[in-house]
């Protein structure tokens, strides 16, 4: 028999909120190129990974992930202008980000079903609580769950645990949704939860096949139809 629905977790960045675009856009307009995207992918994605296992917090990692770039495009910076460049990319990345078309009716879906609702991400805490207000979704949710302010992090099953004790239920009762395959859906899959990928670019992941138990979506407009069909009954009147 399947379970009853009780929670959903979400992902922020590239899940809820354009995240990458915006990034993208904001660091064009400062350096002036456009292909340059990759490698600061690649040296965000090594210093976050330094911040998940303990060795720097985010405030550090900005600065040293900067200094890293620039580096590498040949620019010996001072730490004033490293952190000038940074201020204004934040600034810039602030007024770029948007929320992705689905999310909204999505949300009001979930909310309607009668679900509680999390958030649950990796990143900064203070960035994100303020995301998550200055575009209007800090309302849907019931808890906000940040990996710094916990000491643990996706796809660590105390991340998953751990949100699901705070708001009662059961993991089996619960289903995460994010945008990375091996931390969101697979970490969720591992602890008990239902886990989803959201895959809202399937023609450059073509070459990827979810293991088993992996759910996959293109967009959260086709959530409501999933949990209709895996769960025994979508939603119990929650006190909000």
């Amino acid at each position: 028999m399947p379970p009853e629905l009780r929670l959903v977790c979400l992902d922020i960045d590239d899940t809820l909120i354009d995240f990458s675009a915006a990034s993208r856009r904001s660091l064009a307009a400062l350096i002036g190129r456009t292909d340059m995207w990759p490698l600061w992918e690649r040296i965000t994605d090594e210093h976050v990974a330094r911040v998940v296992a303990g060795g720097l917090d985010y405030a550090d990692m900005h600065v040293r992930r900067t200094e890293a770039f620039l580096t590498e495009l040949g620019v010996i910076a001072a730490h004033p202008d490293i952190a000038e460049f940074e201020v204004q990319r934040k600034d810039r990345l602030r007024r770029y980000l948007r929320l992705f078309d689905d999310v909204l009716p999505c949300l009001d879906w979930l909310i309607a079903a009668g679900v509680r609702l999390a958030a649950v991400t990796n990143a900064s805490g203070a960035h994100q609580r303020e995301k998550l207000a200055n575009l209007g979704l800090a309302r849907f949710f019931d808890h906000v769950a940040i990996a710094g302010e916990m000491g643990v992090a996706k796809p660590d099953p105390v991340m998953f645990h751990s949100v699901c004790f705070k708001l009662g239920c059961d993991p089996a009762e619960a289903v995460h949704v994010g945008d990375k395959l091996g931390t969101d859906a697979i970490g969720a899959r591992d602890a008990g939860l239902a886990g989803v990928w959201l895959d809202r670019d399937p023609s450059g992941s073509a070459d990827i096949d979810p293991p088993a138990g992996i759910h996959v979506l293109a967009g959260l407009d086709e959530l409501p139809e999933l949990l209709v069909s895996e769960f025994v009954r979508v939603g119990v009147p929650a006190q909000r």
